[in-house]
């Protein structure tokens, strides 16, 4: 399938496309030197609970995507609203991003960053082109998550955390599929 150029303004519609507010996660692997990788990403969703299918993508320009590739297994760290460094120093291109990181090896040595509200253990599932991403579906193998913790949000170009509670959803029919 081929698709002609889009005529639309990237940055109008990152700006658009911003005021959708998402989880943060820092995703980590195994890079093709047995050394961690991690990378903060807010491209994060459940697909299905039969199989346990999660999926995240990575831009084809992220320096790291081939080890990203290759990985026996991932850790998907979904962040707490106190991981605002956290978040920052994984969002950025650096050899010494794991320098004071504290954390404990999950399935296959991929790290688990302690501290997190919840994290999955993934083994690979398939790809697919994403355009300039490419989109990888995960199943999930093992998870665990902390009770009474707010997490980290990204909304409108900026890193945030709850402002408000809300009364309880009632149950609306998208709620039964999480």
């Amino acid at each position: 399938m081929t698709s002609e150029p889009s005529t639309l303004d990237p940055r109008a519609l990152r700006g658009t496309l911003g005021q959708f507010a998402t989880g943060v996660t820092v995703v980590t692997a195994i890079g093709r030197d047995d050394l961690p990788r991690g990378i903060t990403m807010s491209s994060f969703n459940a697909v299905s609970l039969s199989p346990p299918l999660v999926l995240f993508s990575i831009g084809r320009g992220v320096q790291s995507l081939d080890d990203f590739r290759q990985s026996p297994s991932y850790v998907v760290n979904v962040l707490d609203h106190l991981q605002y460094e956290l978040a920052t120093t994984f969002g950025k291109p650096s050899t010494d991003k794991w320098i004071g990181v504290k954390h404990r090896p999950g399935l296959n040595d991929v790290p688990i960053l302690d501290g997190s509200l919840a994290h999955f253990e993934c083994v690979p599932f398939a790809t697919y082109n994403g355009g300039d991403h490419e989109i990888f579906v995960v199943e999930v193998v093992a998870h665990a998550a902390r009770d009474g913790q707010e997490p980290l949000l990204f909304f409108n170009g900026r890193l945030r955390g709850l402002g408000e509670e809300y009364p309880a959803t009632p149950d609306w029919h998208f709620a039964h599929y999480f």
